[in-house]
């Protein structure tokens, strides 16, 4: 199996346990790849979480799948009006220690305007906006939020004109 990037010229090549040793390097006994429990038998011997548990998937990911459903949501009422939008989400706002320090409250998305080759972008902070939800609902509502009223900014228009069933949650 082998992984690699071109563009920056770094590869890996990730060791065969049935591949046999390199030349000139001898090996004793079994490889330590090939064995599946330590020698007192307690190691792990597959994954800790399954795939279709629900904690398999980090916050993280979880969070991602939100932005991306509200921005499809918005494509698929807007169309080509949307294309070349990107949609993002941060840990943190960049100048968050600055934004403490003067008492502002953190902002919960950020609009980038289009520069150089790159198309505009919807960025959503991903650690302000779960601080200000008690629910997965609220979560998924006020992620929704956050990208219309962006999206809003970004074409110019009122949010509640971008999708009729916004309102304002914060």
């Amino acid at each position: 199996m082998q992984s690699s990037n071109h563009e920056s010229g770094f590869s890996v090549r990730l060791a065969d346990p049935d591949a046999s040793a390199a030349p000139g390097v001898e090996t004793t006994g079994r490889s330590f790849l090939r064995r599946r429990r330590n020698r007192h038998g307690r190691g792990l011997r597959g994954e800790v979480m399954l795939p279709t548990h629900p904690g398999y998937r980090t916050r993280g990911d979880r969070f991602d799948d939100l932005v991306l459903d509200s921005a499809q949501r918005l494509h698929d009422i807007w169309g080509k009006t949307l294309d070349g939008v990107r949609f993002g989400v941060d840990e943190i706002p960049p100048d968050l220690e600055q934004l403490a320090a003067n008492g502002t409250t953190a902002p919960m998305g950020a609009y980038t305007p289009a520069s150089g080759g790159d198309g505009p972008m919807i960025t959503v902070y991903r650690r302000v906006v779960e601080n200000a939800c008690s629910s997965a609902e609220e979560l998924q509502d006020l992620v929704h939020d956050v990208v219309v009223e962006h999206t809003a900014e970004m074409l110019g228009v009122a949010p509640e004109t971008l999708d009729p069933v916004y309102r304002r949650r914060y």
